[in-house]
């Protein structure tokens, strides 16, 4: 099932410039998985070599972060917003 995934701009080379793209999945980590067809790459970005997401990136489902939910195995729906959000690191 197709749900909007929102990517950040430092990702956006890979999805050729878009800010939002199509994806489907029944999960987060399917969706993820769908990413990487339609886009080779993004995959790496995301989750580390053993399928967890990486902790520097966050990803939302409907505005709720997945790692308050059932993580990567969380379930989706259609119509459902996947948002992907690279934390922010810096200061003095």
């Amino acid at each position: 099932m197709p749900v909007l995934v929102r990517i950040p701009t430092p990702l956006r080379a890979v999805t050729k410039g878009a800010a939002e793209v199509q994806a489907a999945g029944d999960t987060v980590a399917e969706v993820i998985e769908d990413l990487e067809r339609q886009f080779p790459g993004l995959r790496e970005r995301l989750v580390e070599e053993g399928g967890a997401v990486r902790r520097f990136i966050n990803v939302y489902v409907n505005q709720e972060d997945i790692r308050f939910l059932q993580g990567a195995t969380t379930t989706l729906k259609a119509g459902d917003e996947v948002s992907i959000v690279p934390a922010i690191a810096g200061g003095r």
